[in-house]
């Protein structure tokens, strides 16, 4: 199984230790050089940053072979990861941003976002759902009350 990576889903595994899930779920990762310039930004947390420099050996960083065109609603590393995606016939697109997962869509890509991810994680039991859950929850990603419950209430 093939996925190629946005930069919100790796930079919240990296942040609550959790990228390791990756590699056990899918058998390549790809990640566009636009998401990894944005994992090293000076803005990103130091720990991303560490971790982009030396991207492990699993982590296939690619550049899509045709030129994206600018969005005002997406950045440039979603607009590679959707182009990328194409190119690959990837089985899914590791994606949250609303919009650009709207855009994925219209291009029929299959999408995980990184709730996605922890819940496959834990039914292949690499994770402590509730452990991750909290964790990520100490950070910024934003999702509901109801869906932290839905990923939840999957464990039960």
């Amino acid at each position: 199984m093939i996925v190629v990576a946005d930069t919100s889903p790796l930079l919240y595994l990296i942040l609550i230790q959790c990228e390791h899930v990756l590699p056990a779920l899918y058998d390549r990762v790809v990640a566009p050089r636009a998401v990894i310039s944005e994992l090293t930004d000076p803005q990103a947390p130091e720990a991303v940053r560490a971790w982009a420099t030396r991207s492990p050996s699993w982590l296939h960083i690619a550049k899509p072979s045709q030129s994206v065109v600018p969005s005002k609603r997406l950045g440039r590393g979603e607009l590679e990861a959707i182009a990328l995606a194409r190119e690959l016939n990837a089985d899914a697109l590791l994606m949250d941003d609303r919009y650009a997962r709207e855009e994925a869509i219209r291009h029929h890509l299959p999408i995980v976002g990184t709730l996605g991810v922890l819940g496959d994680a834990a039914d292949a039991n690499l994770i402590d759902l509730p452990d991750a859950v909290a964790r990520l929850r100490q950070t910024t990603f934003y999702a509901s009350e109801w869906l932290y419950e839905w990923l939840l209430s999957r464990e039960k």
